[in-house]
This record gives structure tokens, sequence and C-alpha cells, in this order.
């Protein structure tokens, strides 16, 4: 359900974004599975994340590219006819698929669930699941379970290698709150004293500040602009670690309510 407990706006999550809109490449996607699971392994099967090739006894030699831009899924469709003739369903082996990160599979199993008519959204939070004692920054996809009146967590980026490799044994098409967390919520818990702000970031790096970064992008996720100028926060860590209280009420107010209309007066993250 949506925050106040009504159900959500069909159209709204229907609607294709410019990231998620499959473009002149939608006649490749009517033969796909219907089920959830199997758009999974379609998308497992198009793309390899940058940072865990090694978990394929790859290298980075190996890839055409390393690129971590995130692409639109009409250009990621694009590329995929390009370097293959066979139907997109068909799965390519780890050294043939196109690189990317977590959000690329967020984005790509978006556009896939909304063309086959499911509810579908892509959220900016963080997962518990690989690292130990850590919450690390993750992009997943929601679908909405009209049965079940929920939203159900989707991690498109877990197939058999990473399952193995990390050790995980919950279903990756309905991922428990334990989990992942939206960036709103990991918020809520660290203002309130719940959780260490430390425990949550990319890598090396966390803090207040990071999940802050994080309670914008979801928010800009939500509103369809699913890359934004937010995701240039590695350009200015040092100058952003520090939070004035009018920055920690905005996120306040933006973590209680992440789906509401893009809020104005959000400055570019370089130029705030």
């Amino acid at each position: 359900m949506t925050p106040d407990g009504s159900l959500p706006d069909r159209e709204r999550w229907l609607r294709q974004t410019a990231m998620t809109d499959p473009g002149s490449g939608a006649s490749s996607l009517d033969g796909l599975p219907d089920d959830i699971a199997g758009l999974c392994r379609v998308v497992q099967g198009a793309l390899i994340h940058t940072s865990w090739i090694s978990a394929y006894d790859l290298t980075q030699s190996d890839l055409a590219s390393a690129s971590r831009q995130t692409l639109p899924l009409s250009d990621r469709l694009r590329r995929l006819a390009a370097t293959a003739s066979e139907p997109l369903g068909r799965q390519r082996s780890p050294k043939a698929r196109l690189p990317g990160t977590c959000r690329d599979f967020a984005v790509m199993l978006c556009g896939l669930l909304r063309h086959k008519g499911i509810l579908a959204r892509v959220r900016c939070g963080f997962a518990a699941y690989f690292y130990e004692r850590r919450w690390e920054d993750h992009w997943i996809c929601q679908a909405w379970m009209p049965r079940e009146r929920r939203w159900r967590r989707i991690d498109a980026q877990l197939d058999d290698v990473l399952t193995k490799h990390l050790q995980i044994d919950f279903d990756v098409t309905d991922i428990a709150e334990d989990m992942f967390i939206s960036a709103g919520e990991a918020w809520r818990r660290c203002r309130l004293g719940q959780d260490d702000p430390n425990m949550f970031g990319h890598g090396t790096i966390g803090g207040l500040w990071f999940v802050r970064v994080n309670v914008i992008r979801d928010h800009y996720a939500l509103n369809g602009a699913e890359v934004s100028d937010w995701d240039t926060w590695r350009d200015a860590v040092a100058r952003h670690q520090q939070l004035s209280d009018d920055e920690q009420r905005e996120a306040d107010a933006i973590a209680a309510h992440p789906a509401q209309p893009l809020r104005r007066g959000i400055p570019p993250w370089i130029a705030s």
C-alpha cells in the first residue's frame, strides 16, 4: 500500500519514464516471460555488475566495457541487439553480457514489468546482504502485488552465481524488510538513534550525510528521474559530511513521504 494505506496510483506506476521506456526496442520484449522470476532471469542473462565480475571468474579485460554509467532501457536494448543475434530472453554467457551497476538491473526490470502491465518502481536504499554488519548503498525494483496488497522487493542482480557467492537463502523476488530498507527508512532510524549512520554507505564511505543523498535519490526515482544531479555525490564528499539543521529538516520531510511530487528548490548536488 501507499503510506496512507490507499491503493497505488495505477497510471503512475505503469507509466514508463525516460529511463525505463524500451522505446523502439519494445517489440523485443513481447515474447518474454510474464512472471517476475522469469523476467529477473532475462535481466540477469543480459547484464553483469562491474563490481562482481570476479564471482564469474572474469576480469575487467574480459569485458568490452567497464562503464558504470546507468543507461536508459532503450539504449540498453539497442546495445544488446547490436552485440548478439539471439533473442533477448536467451541467456548470454557472463562474458557476453553488458556491464552495469545495481541500478541498471533495477531500471531494466522495472521497464520489463511495466511493459507486461505490472505496476513497478525503482527504489534507492540500503541492503544488508552484501557485507556483514553493514548496510550497503543499493537499488532494487518493487512490483505491486494486487492480491497481497503490498509492494514486493525484487533484486534482479542476485542470480544463481551471486546468491551462492553471498550465501543468500531467501527469495530474491520477495526480499524481507530486514534485508533491504528504503533510504527514507534508514534516515528515520538514524534520526531516532535506532541505527548508527556510519553503518550506511558505499564501501568505506558512509554516514548521515550519505543517507541523506540516498533519501534525495529515492525521491527523484519515485518521481520518474532514476538518474539525477544527486548522483554526483562522489565529487563532493568532503564538503557535505556536515549537515545543517535546515538540510536535516528537509530530509525529514522527504523521508516521511518520498513519493510526493518532486520538491522544488532542491539544488543539484555539486551546486548545493
